[in-house]
């Protein structure tokens, strides 16, 4: 069984978190997000708004682009329901 698009996107989310060393709780303060809606984020619970993924992008230190780096890599039929 395939990860979902979201699950790939939680765990970018993660390790991107982590190599900057940083804890969901810190995520949450630099994001404006509950540290509860990072966790689901992260666990692919939830899918991200436009808005979600350029403020997560902000508080990373990153571009948007880094954030959906996994997806260059494969094939997007395979996320989109038929």
């Amino acid at each position: 069984m395939s990860a979902s698009a979201t699950q790939i996107f939680g765990e970018r989310i993660r390790e991107l978190r982590q190599k900057r060393g940083l804890t969901q709780v810190e995520l949450s303060e630099l994001s404006g997000y509950p540290q509860g809606r990072i966790s689901e984020i992260e666990r692919g619970g939830r899918a991200p708004t436009l808005m979600t993924m350029i403020r997560l992008a902000i508080a990373l230190d990153c571009d948007l682009t880094q954030l959906v780096a996994p997806f260059r890599k494969s094939d997007l039929r395979t996320f989109v329901e038929k």
